[in-house]
Formats: C-alpha cells, structure tokens, sequence
C-alpha cells in the first residue's frame, strides 16, 4: 500500500509514495497536504461475510492489514491484539459487555425507524479517541524500538485528543508529548485529566487563545521542515494517519453488530469539529462498507454542516469561534476535511493544494457552481452519502433530558448534538447509528444543568479535579514555542 500526498504537485517534495511506516510518526506532508492512500483497498462480500465472527481486535488486524503492509503480519496481529482487550476498555456501563469493546444499545426501533447508540468511550480517558490513540501508542513505540530512536510529539486539543494521547503515550520509551490546549476553553474534568499527569514525558501548555491557535501552531512548527527534523517532532493529532485508518474499524464492527447480511445499509451520525472521525466513515465507505448516509452533526461552530448545505467552506477566525458547552467541537478549522476535498475533486492535487491555498489567503473556497464560485463540485457531495446538522446549547439540554427520560441513559453534550441531528435524518428501514463522543462525567457542568444532578462517573475518577496540576501558560508565539520545544528535548 502506498500513500500519496492531497498537495503533490510537480514540483512537490511529496509527490513520490510513501510506505505505512514511513508517514506513520508524522502528520502533515512536506508540502503542507494530508496523507492519504493511493487507492483505497476493497473489502469483498465474503470477507465481509467472514468478519462477522470475529473479535474486535481481529477485526481490527484484518482491516489493518490491507493499509499497514510494510508491518510484519504477525507484529500487527500482536499489536492490535495487545490493545483492544477488555482490561484497557474496562468502562463498560450497566448493560455493556467490556470484551465487546464498542457494544451497542437500540434506543428506538419502531414504524422502522432504528436508532442506535455505538459506545466508544469505554477507554482510559473515556472519551472515542482512545479507540485510535491507544493503538497509536503501541505502534509508535514499535516503530521506534526498532531503529532506537526517540519521537517528541507536538500536539493541539479542544478537549478529548490531549488526555487520550498522554495517556496511551505516558512511560513509551523514546518518547515526548508536548501538547498544547486552549486556556479555560475545556471543562474541568478535561483539563485535570491532562494538568495532573506528573509524568515526566509528558508537557501540558495552555495556550492564551482558542483551539484553532493551538492549531496554527502545530501547523507552523511542522512546516519548518528543519526544525520538524531536528527535533524529531510527530503528532498524534487527527491529521495523523495511523490514527484515522484505527478510527475505519468501529465503523465495520458498528455495520456488522447492526445487521444480519451484507444486502443491508445503515447510516451513522458524527459529531463533527475537525472531520478525522467522520473522515475515517467515509473511508469505509469507500472500501465497500454498505452505508447509506454519512450525517455530520456540528454545534454552533457549523463550518463543516454550512458546507454540505451550501457548498461554501468558510473558516472563521478566534473572534468568531463559540466557546459552547460541547467544547471539542469549538472548531473553526476543520484539518482532516482536506482528505474528504481531495476525493470529492476526482483526486485532482494540483486543484486541491489551490483550494487549501485559497483558505490560507481568502479564509475559505465556495464549490457551489454559483456565481464567483471556485467550482461546482458540491453537486457531487451526495454521491459520497453526506448530510449535515447543528445544534443549539438549549437543543444539547433537552436532548439530554430526553435521553435521560426515554431511554435511561445519560450522554455527554457532544454525543447530544448527534442525537438531536440523527434524529432528523432517520431513514424507515435503514438503522441509524450515533457514534458516542465520551462519558458525561467528562461535562459534569452541563449534565448538572440538564438533569440536576451529577453524571455518574467511572471509579478511580472521583476526586480528579482536586489533583495537583502541572502545566505551563504561554502566547500563541511560534517562535516562543519553537525555544521551549527545543529546551526540553535534549537534541
């Protein structure tokens, strides 16, 4: 399998493939674009017949494998075997079975409109992103035992990537996390799942601005491609491959606990801020996993449902962006929506590095076809199974309420704004999937608000927020970031 850059133009320093294990510590390419494969590879009827049998960690190997195929088949049934287990997925609710990993509850099934809830957030920082950072963590640390090499990662949150990937990171031989957040932008039990880690590879900076300044400077360090290398600096955030092929596997295992035979589809509903889990549906898709609808569901800060609306992608700057009760989705910048650009322009690079060029220079492109539009390529936006929705912080409280009502259950605010959106995009006949963003404990602020009383939290999370915090405060300064980056990685 071999990986090509959205950006590679002729005179692009990434327009040659690259191997799986050769973008597997990095994140963006040299030329500024994302990596994704050359072709997607195809999953047949039968082997979709067959892994309906399988475990979640052998489902995962298999679906690895056809992406990772410079890694020794053996190392990766190793890999993938030593992280999915039910003991690193341990927080399985009342009801849930922790050796199925991502269990799902029917929450409605009648007139045949099915919804269903899929669980992601039974990891150590209970929250979707350990399904991927976890098996970033172990293959990260392959990759570098075997060259004896060290990896400092340089990383951005607006809430749930940060803590997920200290914590798959924490003790990993040969490597450091730097990873910035927005200062007072994420709730209380967020930051202390970061700020109280004492690990001593592990460096929390918060940062005076919003998510998308934490962003531009991870960008910016990693575009200066002779620091990038002297400092040997990776990422772990979404626009890291490894991280959306891992995401690809709940997708396949949601479709097949859902149905019965490959004839059928089913749709999933996403919360949505920068596309990397939605990304890796549309992946599936694009293998042949039978899915009907793609729903991307944003809050307040609609960059991404104003385009599958209109066709228009519009950043906003951090005047315009919202600090919303559902806080990892306070994006304005959506990075892994580059991917899904690159197919939806039939694959054209050259055409995609001037779309994303544009972004830098005009703050976004318009593909509507209408009058002083950069294209008219959003009529094709259907064929790939897309819609979109939003919602209000008002709309977040009564959809918890509701779920607390009608289905006994308690869910965070960001698998609210999925719910409220699934909801109106239910098709008779085909199961509609909400994947779950994290466990309410995680926004204990607003479950309070909603139902009056405390989420229920999992043990050894009691106490987290009177923990002693160890972080750092600095300015959106590049060149003040580059100076502490490089005061503590010894190279």
């Amino acid at each position: 399998m071999q990986y090509v850059s959205t950006r590679a133009t002729s005179a692009s320093a990434s327009r040659n493939p690259e191997t799986f294990s050769s973008i597997l510590l990095g994140g963006l390419a040299p030329d500024g674009g994302l990596f994704l494969p050359a072709e997607y590879p195809q999953v047949t009827p039968d082997e979709l017949h067959a892994w309906r049998s399988l475990s979640y960690a052998e489902l995962a190997y298999e679906i690895l494998r056809k992406f990772a195929t410079d890694i020794p088949d053996a190392d990766l049934r190793e890999l993938t075997a030593r992280t999915y287990t039910p003991e690193v997925y341990r927080n399985a609710r009342e009801g849930e079975r922790a050796a199925d990993i991502t269990p799902l509850r029917l929450l409605e099934d009648e007139g045949g409109r099915k919804l269903i809830l899929q669980a992601l957030s039974n990891g150590p920082t209970l929250a979707f992103k350990d399904m991927a950072m976890q098996l970033l963590g172990n293959l990260f640390e392959y990759a570098l035992a075997k060259d004896d090499e060290e990896l400092n990662i340089f990383g951005a949150t607006s809430g749930d990537t940060g803590s997920a990937a200290e914590y798959a990171m924490r003790g990993k031989r040969g490597v450091r996390v730097f990873m910035l957040s927005p200062s007072g932008k994420m709730s209380a039990f967020q930051t202390a799942q970061m700020f109280s880690l004492q690990d001593p590879n592990i460096f929390n900076i918060a940062v005076e601005g919003v998510f998308d300044d934490c962003q531009d400077l991870v960008k910016a360090v990693s575009n200066d491609l002779s620091f990038k290398a002297r400092h040997k600096i990776g990422t772990v955030n979404s626009i890291n491959w490894a991280r959306v092929v891992a995401q690809v596997v709940y997708y396949f295992r949601g479709y097949l606990a859902a149905t019965t035979g490959n004839d059928q589809k089913v749709s999933f509903t996403v919360p949505s801020g920068n596309f990397g889990n939605i990304c890796a549906g549309h992946i599936a898709r694009m293998m042949g996993l039978p899915i009907d609808k793609l729903v991307v569901a944003t809050n307040e800060n609609d960059v991404l449902d104003e385009f599958f609306r209109t066709g228009v992608y519009r950043v906003r700057k951090s005047s315009e962006t919202f600090h919303t009760s559902s806080p990892s989705m306070d994006i304005s910048k959506a990075s892994n929506f580059e991917r899904f650009v690159y197919d939806l322009v039939g694959r054209d690079s050259e055409r995609t590095h001037a779309l994303f060029r544009k972004v830098e220079t005009h703050g976004g492109f318009d593909l509507s076809g209408g009058p002083g539009a950069d294209g008219d390529e959003f009529r094709r936006v259907g064929e790939y199974g897309f819609v979109s929705g939003k919602s209000t912080h008002a709309e977040r409280l009564e959809t918890i309420r509701m779920a607390f009502d009608d289905y006994g259950l308690t869910i965070d605010t960001h698998t609210a704004d999925g719910l409220k959106v699934a909801r109106e995009h239910i098709t008779p006949g085909v199961p509609m999937i909400v994947l779950e963003t994290a466990l309410a404990a995680k926004f204990n602020e607003t479950i309070l608000e909603a139902l009056g009383m405390d989420a229920e939290r999992p043990p050894g999370f009691e106490n987290i927020e009177a923990l002693p915090q160890k972080f750092v405060l600095m300015r959106p300064n590049v060149g003040e970031m580059k100076t502490f980056i490089a005061a503590h990685t010894g190279l």
